[in-house]
């Protein structure tokens, strides 16, 4: 599985590039826009195409689900800590972890767990320099919860990172500080050996 996360920020032709990525075998989405209200979160889920709204994961505005095809919802470490989620256990939720530890603690009403940073983060200089993540995906012993890995994967680690024990990446700097967003999706789709 290959997931991709959007930039906080706006990024010109973004949805077009979304679009463009979903038609090139993107598998999920998630919409991490904390600077928008949610007249622009409207604007911006309706220039993707409905065809693709179900492998939509929101981040924030919850309640514009029922207004689209989604039923995908990611809730941050803090947010689950907080047990923000439980309204929404009939739903596919997600969350985020740091270490293996917490991965393994998960309950498996979670589909899956980013766990970060993998290796030295693109898109925040200096995060993860020190990571060992990739090591102590070893002590994985959750069956319950997917295990997606996020941080400075890119083309040309994508496979390293598949040879570990998870089930998927996400994407983030890769995609979206590359000046051909689409073509660096399609070099990490075949080189992902499945």
């Amino acid at each position: 599985m290959i997931i991709v996360i959007t930039p906080e920020d706006k990024v010109q032709n973004e949805t077009e590039i979304i679009n463009q990525l979903f038609q090139e075998g993107l598998d999920l989405l998630h919409i991490r826009k904390p600077f928008i209200n949610q007249n622009e979160m409207t604007d911006f889920i309706q220039k993707i195409d409905s065809k693709f709204q179900s492998q939509l994961v929101l981040y924030s505005h919850y309640d514009l689900a029922e207004n689209f095809n989604i039923s995908r919802f990611h809730f941050r470490e803090i947010d689950r800590q907080n047990s923000l989620f439980q309204s929404f256990t009939d739903k596919i939720i997600s969350t985020s972890v740091h270490d293996i530890e917490s991965f393994n603690h998960l309950n498996k009403e979670w589909e899956y767990a980013f766990i970060s940073p993998v290796f030295p983060s693109i898109s925040k200089k200096g995060y993860g320099e020190n990571s060992n993540i990739l090591n102590d995906i070893k002590k994985r012993d959750n069956p319950n919860v997917k295990l997606i890995a996020l941080g400075g994967i890119n083309e040309n680690n994508i496979n390293e990172v598949f040879e570990s024990e998870i089930d998927g990446v996400a994407l983030l700097g890769a995609i979206w500080e590359s000046d051909e967003p689409l073509g660096v999706f399609k070099k990490c789709r075949q080189n992902v050996i499945y």
